[in-house]
């Protein structure tokens, strides 16, 4: 098993990651069929943002969360998603890195829940 040192490494979680998404019957309809994701625009900003939290590249730019608020998705959508990147991560790679992103992924999946929540509550 190896760890994340590299933006190639990078690339191959976020490719593998997002695979699972695209093959998920509860994922794949928000990301295919509710937010049209151009795959080919979203995979580099993927990239960025994931290079930029776990190898500090700092070539991510943006605000990811309102784009997130529209999309019809509740608590079992996060828990999915993280279940999918946790076992993506597992499956792939060790080590200090590989914990960060996970644990990274654990607080995004947290906090983007709570806002949208407390948002569809007001």
């Amino acid at each position: 098993m190896k760890t994340i040192q590299t933006k190639k490494d990078v690339i191959y979680l976020v490719d593998s990651f997002y695979e699972k998404v695209n093959k998920d019957e509860l994922l794949s309809p928000i990301f295919n069929d509710f937010a049209k994701v151009d795959w080919e625009t979203h995979m580099p900003t993927m990239y960025s943002f994931w290079s930029s939290i776990l190898l500090g590249e700092e070539s991510y730019t943006g605000s990811p969360f309102p784009k997130h608020l529209p999309l019809p998705i509740k608590q079992k959508h996060f828990d999915r998603w993280l279940e999918l990147f946790h076992q993506t991560v597992n499956d792939n790679f060790e080590g200090k890195l590989a914990i960060e992103a996970k644990n990274r992924a654990s607080n995004i999946a947290e906090i983007f829940s709570f806002k949208i929540t407390s948002t569809n509550r007001a």
